[in-house]
């Protein structure tokens, strides 16, 4: 299997970073009623904090991670996978490097979240570690938010 490399994104790596996540979440904005909020994060910003990473496979920004603290704790923000490249590892890579990396920050669990018409995540995140510990309307979102303990 070829190998997956996860670095910091540059500038020049927007417009490959809003691909993947226009093409992994468009197929929500029908569920939804609206685009969901990966699709309109400020990608230049979030590059500029240091907030943004991708995943190269096969020659290719193929993922893209989003994470930082928060007064909460560590917080993933955005996981995106291409969906030509959903289903090789490319998820669960960037899940554990935002896990490295909240604990490599002395965090002792990460949290995130997902719109409660994203089924498929109230069944995946679960499966993964991750325990249901809130739901809230947060921006004109409908959202569950989920935490993992860190070993």
């Amino acid at each position: 299997m070829p190998e997956i490399a996860i670095r910091p994104a540059r500038k020049y790596d927007l417009p490959l970073i809003k691909k993947c996540v226009d093409d992994a979440f468009g197929k929500y904005i029908e569920r939804i009623g609206k685009p969901p909020a990966p699709m309109l994060l400020d990608y230049s910003t979030q590059i500029s904090l240091g907030r943004v990473w991708v995943a190269e496979y096969q020659g290719g920004v193929r993922g893209t991670l989003v994470i930082f603290p928060t007064e909460k704790g560590f917080y993933v923000d955005t996981i995106a996978v291409s969906p030509s490249f959903q289903g090789v590892g490319l998820g669960n890579a960037l899940l554990q490097f935002a896990e490295q990396e909240a604990g490599r920050h002395g965090f002792t669990s990460i949290y995130l979240c997902t719109n409660i018409m994203m089924t498929e995540n109230q069944t995946l995140y679960p499966k993964i570690g991750y325990v249901e510990y809130e739901r809230s309307m947060e921006d004109g979102y409908d959202r569950i938010f989920y935490r993992k303990q860190l070993a």
